[in-house]
């Protein structure tokens, strides 16, 4: 037995107390993506509104992961399982069919946040495992998931297609957490060109990265995926995200077709 088999996952709604507590975890997330308007509407709410979709991991009576998902209906008109507004829309559609009375059509996966002390540990996986087994019991054949390449961050300039399509000498995604997805039997789909949209002034950059903000164009800043584009005439600066749909089939594969997705 290792530490990472100490470790216990279970669905929230098993362990509804922690609910309070996914946050005490020590993470990587950019300050700015907080300030994201769909993630402080709604992010928060996911723990209680659907609850049988989200998992949480502890390592004795600490929380050591949090993972989210939503179902939504993928069927209404103008809509699609992998939109290209992405993870922002997703979210604001599990709410709208919520208080519509809409039935789900797909599911689909929001964050999955390890605690810094328990990243490489293969942590993740387990993680993706239990959101694939949640969709699974809310009676879902598909989970989709608008991945943020973990490493893409130290190459912002990078247009994301040329990004996504590098590849290893066995075949598998160069980025690490896009690598995670397709061993686990994802597929990548298609990119989700405005996935989040973060928008401030100028004075409210600033404190969120520490940076001038002084200049008119694009500003690397570290965490972001794309440059963050700086307006000092209009005093506001505007961060769009792109994420990556990854769509997880969840029913019984064979074999060989298993071994071809990297499982």
């Amino acid at each position: 037995m290792t530490d990472i088999d100490d470790i216990r996952i279970t669905p929230l709604t098993e362990r509804p107390s922690l609910g309070a507590r996914v946050y005490e975890i020590a993470e990587t997330w950019p300050a700015f993506t907080a300030h994201e308007p769909v993630v402080g509407a709604l992010l928060s709410r996911v723990l209680v509104e659907f609850p049988e979709y989200c998992v949480v991991a502890t390592d004795g009576d600490r929380i050591v992961a949090r993972g989210l998902a939503v179902p939504f209906d993928a069927a209404g008109e103008g809509r699609t399982a992998a939109p290209e507004q992405g993870w922002d829309r997703v979210l604001g559609w599990a709410f709208e069919d919520r208080r519509h009375g809409r039935a789900p059509t797909a599911a689909s996966a929001l964050e999955i946040t390890v605690d810094t002390a328990y990243l490489g540990r293969g942590l993740s996986y387990r993680m993706l495992a239990a959101l694939r087994d949640a969709a699974v019991r809310q009676g879902h054949d598909v989970l989709m998931a608008p991945v943020r390449p973990n490493a893409k961050h130290l190459e912002p300039r990078v247009p994301m297609a040329e990004y996504v399509g590098r590849r290893r000498t066995d075949g598998l995604p160069a980025d690490p957490w896009l690598r995670v997805h397709v061993k686990a039997g994802g597929t990548i789909e298609r990119i989700a060109p405005a996935s989040m949209t973060v928008g401030g002034s100028l004075a409210q950059w600033r404190q969120w990265t520490g940076l001038p903000f002084d200049r008119d164009g694009d500003v690397d800043v570290p965490g972001a995926l794309t440059p963050v584009h700086c307006d000092t005439a209009q005093n506001h600066a505007v961060y769009v995200e792109p994420n990556v749909w990854v769509r997880h089939d969840l029913r019984p594969r064979p074999a060989g077709e298993r071994r071809a997705a990297g499982g």
